[in-house]
C-alpha cells in the first residue's frame, strides 16, 4: 500500500469534529519525506470546525512509515506516541497509521503519501488515495457488529459501497456473518484470547470474505481483514486504540 504517515505540530479546536496534528520529531528507525509531511498537514488542516482529541503531549511521534516487510513497530515505539495507531497491510505493502481526526464516530487514520483509511467501530468505512478507493462503506438496517459477544447464530449484514474512480455508487453487498470460534492473537507481544468471526460477501462484482477477531467481553475488533473494493482486502491491526475524552 505504500503508506507514509506524519503530522505537524498544530492543534485546533472548534465545532463538532475532533482533530489533531502531532508535531514532527526525527525517529532513527525510519525517515519521513518532507513532501509527505506537508501533504499530511494540508489534509488535516483542511475542512470545517474541529475539537482536539485530548491533551496530547507536545512531543508527538512521527511514527507511520512505508513499511519494509522486515520492519515492524515495537511496543516501545507505539507507546512513545500519545496518538491512536493502527497497522494496515494491503496489496502494495503496509504501514502504521496515526489517527488524525474523528468526525461523528468516523475515525480517519492518516499517512503522509495521500493515503487515508477510515474506520467506524473497527469496520472499514472508506479510504482516500489508493488506486481504487471506497468513498463510503455503510451498513443499512440491523448491525450485528454492535452485539458481537452475544452472536451465536449467523446474521445478515446489508451494506452499500461507493467506489472511485469508477463512480460506482450505492452498490449493494450482502454479508453473512457467523461466529467461527476462539483464537489467540499476539499484538505487540501481548497475547489476547479473541472471538473469531467470518463474513461472506456477495454482490455485483463481489465474492469475498471478511475476517474479524474481537474481544469476547466488549466486542472491540482488534484485528480484521476487510474488503475495501473488488479484489482489494486490507488487514487492519489495532496497535493503540482510540479512547474518547472522558472514557475510562
Amino acid at each position: 500500500m505504500g503508506f507514509v504517515a506524519s503530522h505537524a505540530a498544530v492543534r485546533h479546536s472548534r465545532g463538532g469534529r475532533q482533530r489533531l496534528l502531532p508535531p514532527v520529531r526525527k525517529k532513527a528507525w525510519q525517515v519521513i519525506l518532507s513532501g509527505g509531511l506537508l501533504l499530511a498537514t494540508a489534509l488535516l488542516v483542511a475542512g470545517c470546525g474541529s475539537t482536539s482529541l485530548g491533551r496530547a503531549s507536545l512531543e508527538g511521534l512521527r511514527l507511520a512509515v512505508a513499511r519494509d516487510p522486515d520492519v515492524t513497530p515495537t511496543a516501545e515505539q507505539v507507546a512513545a506516541s500519545p496518538y491512536a495507531q493502527i497497522e494496515v497491510v494491503g496489496p502494495e505493502g503496509g504501514a502504521v497509521l496515526l489517527l488524525g481526526n474523528v468526525d461523528d464516530g468516523r475515525q480517519a487514520f492518516y499517512s503522509g503519501d495521500r493515503k487515508i483509511v477510515y474506520l467506524r467501530d473497527g469496520l472499514l468505512s472508506g479510504s482516500y488515495g489508493l488506486a481504487q478507493d471506497a468513498a463510503d462503506i455503510r451498513i443499512e438496517g440491523d448491525n450485528p457488529f454492535a452485539r458481537l459477544p452475544q452472536l451465536q447464530q449467523p446474521q445478515q449484514v446489508a451494506r452499500r459501497y461507493d467506489w472511485m474512480p469508477s463512480y460506482r455508487y450505492g452498490v449493494p453487498v450482502i454479508g453473512q456473518l457467523r461466529r467461527v470460534g476462539s483464537a489467540r492473537v499476539t499484538i505487540l507481544g501481548v497475547e489476547r484470547d479473541l472471538l473469531h468471526f467470518r463474513e461472506t460477501l456477495r454482490g455485483p462484482g463481489v465474492d469475498a470474505t471478511n475476517e474479524y477477531w474481537a474481544d469476547p467481553a466488549s466486542g472491540f475488533i482488534w484485528k480484521s481483514r476487510q474488503l475495501l473494493a473488488p479484489g482489494i482486502t486490507l488487514e487492519i491491526l489495532q496497535l493503540k486504540p482510540y479512547q474518547a475524552e472522558g472514557a475510562g
